[in-house]
């Protein structure tokens, strides 16, 4: 089934991991800049809602799943922000390596990633489902060092996660010299347990806000915190 957003739409049926809200979040939230890398772009919805948001940018998009890549880029090609979206079809580790080889490390000025989270459950049967949710090939680690080499001095590196990733990420960004200077706490309603953490990482060392979110109020709407963020991507 097609997403239709305000000024674009996704086609997903060749994608493993459909239009989400975690992607939704990360897209509404994230800190953009004249570069942009979207890290594991599945559908290209990230991608494609920093360049609506940012509207001076480039932005890069990697996918290591073919299919995946493929669709991203029809995405990108039918958006009204075609001339500044690129889809590659490689790994993280490939894309960094091939940046090194060049001499293009250090070029975005933000990076954005959905990345896959599940550590130690149980794999899909699917293979694109196991690599789109699973850390397997692609480790918090690798996912951290990766973004340092690309990041700009002065850059983030902004992340959608759920909270009981938040201690894996600290202890990769001691290793790397990443902080965290943004963090949102995320619930589904204000008497639920958090589920999702927005985070933002920084390489120079600053003070971190924290901020306690809910998706929808009682009666099932929309909060305000959430119908702001989204307002200019959701058509109801």
């Amino acid at each position: 089934m097609d997403f239709t957003f305000k000024q674009f739409q996704i086609r997903q049926d060749r994608c493993a991991m459909k239009v989400g809200t975690d992607g939704v979040l990360l897209g509404a939230w994230a800190k953009g800049g004249e570069r942009i890398l979207d890290i594991g772009t599945g559908t290209g919805l990230v991608a494609l809602m920093m360049a609506q948001r940012h509207p001076a940018s480039s932005v890069d998009a990697i996918e290591i799943d073919r299919e995946a890549a493929l669709q991203a880029e029809e995405n990108f090609a039918d958006s009204g922000f075609s001339h500044r979206l690129k889809a590659f079809h490689t790994s993280l580790q490939r894309f960094a390596q091939d940046a090194e080889e060049t001499g293009e490390l250090g070029r975005y000025d933000a990076i954005v990633s959905n990345p896959p989270y599940f550590v130690d459950s149980l794999k899909n049967n699917e293979q694109n489902k196991t690599i789109a949710r699973h850390t397997e090939t692609l480790s918090f680690k690798d996912l951290i060092n990766c973004a340092c080499k690309l990041l700009k001095d002065d850059g983030c590196l902004s992340l959608v996660l759920p909270s009981g990733a938040k201690h894996l990420i600290e202890l990769e960004c001691i290793s790397y010299g990443f902080s965290i200077s943004k963090l949102v706490y995320i619930k589904t309603k204000s008497n639920k347990k958090t589920k999702r953490i927005l985070l933002e990482l920084t390489k120079v060392p600053q003070p971190c806000s924290e901020e306690e979110v809910s998706l929808m109020n009682d009666d099932s709407s929309r909060s305000y915190w959430y119908e702001n963020l989204t307002k200019e991507f959701y058509i109801k």
